[in-house]
């Protein structure tokens, strides 16, 4: 299953190693990474695929929030097709 992981929040050391690290023992691909910051505002999005299949999205999601709070930053989750959908013209 594939997703998209968006990040957001204040520019600091660390975000991309702490959900790189998170990923890496949910055993989730980056497939594809764009990051940036603005006037000290991180914004990363990851386009990844689950390779376990007993990995869920809810379970990465959970995962992923347990992230957000140790580096103060929203962190969201989506399946491709959600995040397809929400995003189409």
């Amino acid at each position: 299953m594939k997703a998209f992981i968006t990040v957001l929040g204040r520019d600091r050391r660390g975000i991309i190693a702490a959900v790189s690290a998170k990923l890496l023992e949910y055993g989730v691909n980056i497939l594809d990474i764009t990051q940036t910051v603005l006037q000290n505002n991180f914004t990363m999005i990851m386009f990844v695929e689950l390779e376990d299949p007993s990995v869920t999205i809810e379970m990465l999601s959970d995962a992923m929030d347990e992230v957000a709070k140790d580096i103060s930053m929203v962190i969201r989750v989506q399946r491709e097709d959600i995040f397809d959908s929400m995003n189409r013209i």
